[in-house]
Formats: C-alpha cells, structure tokens, sequence
C-alpha cells in the first residue's frame, strides 16, 4: 500500500510539474517494496512508458508535439537505450542505483534552475545559423546518451530532453515537454525489451503501479491551474536531493569497497 501510494504521488508530480516524478520509481520499488535493483529497474520502465503515453495522448490532443522531431529524436534515444539495457547485463545492481542517486542530484539541480520560455532569446540570428550546424550532432549526442540511461538505471530522461529539444529542436516549451512524453514512450518500451531474461516482472504489481501513477497524472492536471507550481517544483527539487544523498548512503559499498561492490552478487545486486 505505501508503494501505490507513493505511486499516486508520482503521477500527480508529473501532471503538476510535467515530468521529474517517474526518477522515484525505482527507488520506490526497491526500498519502500523490497523488489531487487535489476527487477526494480525491469518493472520500472512499463510504469514510465505507460505513463508518459497517456501524457503524450493528452498533449496530441492540445497540438503540443512536434512528431517529426519526436520521430526524429526518438529513434536515436530507442538506440541507446536498447544499448543501455544490454549493458546492465554486465553491471551489478549496486552500481545501478549508485548512477540513479547521481542522476537524480542532476535531476533536482535543473528543476532548480527551471525552463526559460524562449531559450533562443538574446540570440543574434547568426548565431542561431551557427547553432542549427551542430544541432543534429548535439541532439543526436543527447538522445544516444539519456537512451543509454534509460536502459541502464530506468530513468525516462525528460529532465533532460526537455531543455535539449527546446534548445537544439527551437521547440516552444508545451511542445518540447509533449514530444518529450513520446520520445521516453519510445525509449522505455525499447529498454524494456532488452531486460527480457535478466529480471522477471510481476505484471499485477506493474499493472496496478502503472493505474494509480495515471490517476495521480490525471488529478494532477485537473488542479495544477489552482497550486503553486514554481513552489512545489522547488520543494520537489530538495525532495529528490534527499532521496538521492538516501540512495548513496545505502550503495555506499561502491565508495568504500569498489571491487567488492563490482561483483555481481554484492548486496545492493540481490
């Protein structure tokens, strides 16, 4: 029951903040249910997938996706995180959750900083034209490297791909966090087919996880006209601070002890 509860909390953080609730979704899983890393991670990539669908169906409705971006964007992020999910094979749980509490730091500093509206401002034109040269590489870059995370630790990326297609795709920020849904959407299903055989996934849990994230999206977007969004995003911002420094505190063993928590039957691998 904590775990669907602390799910509902994830779906009204998306459907109030518009992304950063789906990173607790594997710690949840591992310490509030007791799954292991590697299942947690497994499990955790449907529910993210499933939920970032229905936001990018409410945003389709709205005309707030760029499809040939996503398409675009997307495909390079299904790569990498296929690539990322067959590397987990080779790395042990412990290290899993150690790059996921590093991440979610990261995560938490850009909530921080939030999202300019118009992130070409005060740009000269030709400095737009010199951008536009490297935007293909550096989107390229972004969608191969928050793929390979994907598929790695769980993560849906939207903390990134966020602020990369309003920078690199010129995307209004409504149509940068629409398109973003559709890429994680595609990137998650690709990751979680390459977990096929390394976990087994209770899909009842998974399921009803997913239903109650949903719900929380839903009541979330009903009533984010009437909260102070800028305030619970920072509030959020510090949560994920403390649950990051929580997750470190808990895999320590790969500061302490590298090469034992390298090995794949360390304790935060069981």
């Amino acid at each position: 029951m904590l775990g669907y509860t602390l799910a509902l909390l994830i779906g009204l953080s998306l459907g109030i903040l518009g992304g950063g609730g789906s990173i607790l979704t594997v710690p949840i899983f591992v310490y509030a249910m007791g799954y292991p890393a590697k299942e947690a991670i497994a499990m955790s990539l449907p529910v993210v997938g499933a939920t970032s669908f229905v936001g990018a169906l409410e945003h389709w409705r709205s005309g707030n996706i760029d499809l040939r971006v996503a398409l675009l964007f997307g495909l390079v992020a299904v790569i990498g995180a296929r690539a990322g999910a067959e590397l987990a094979k080779l790395v042990p749980g412990v290290v899993q959750l150690t790059l996921l509490g590093a991440f979610m730091i990261v995560a938490a500093a850009l909530m921080l900083r939030g999202r300019s509206e118009q992130p070409d401002a005060g740009r000269a034109p030709g400095a737009r034209r010199r951008s536009g040269m490297v935007a293909a590489l550096a989107t390229v870059a972004i969608g191969l490297g928050v793929g390979l995370l994907t598929g790695l630790v769980g993560i849906g990326g939207g903390f990134l791909f966020v602020p990369a297609l309003a920078l690199f795709a010129n995307l209004p920020i409504k149509r940068a966090v629409g398109t973003s849904l559709l890429v994680i959407a595609l990137s998650t299903g690709s990751a979680s087919f390459g977990y096929h055989g390394q976990a087994v996934v209770p899909w009842r849990i998974v399921m009803v996880f997913t239903a109650v994230a949903v719900l929380g999206i839903m009541l979330g977007t009903r009533v984010v006209e009437r909260l102070p969004a800028r305030a619970l995003r920072r509030a959020f911002a510090y949560f994920l601070f403390v649950m990051a420094a929580f997750i470190l505190f808990q895999n320590r063993a790969v500061f302490a002890h590298p090469s034992a928590a390298l090995h794949p039957t360390s304790a935060g691998a069981r």
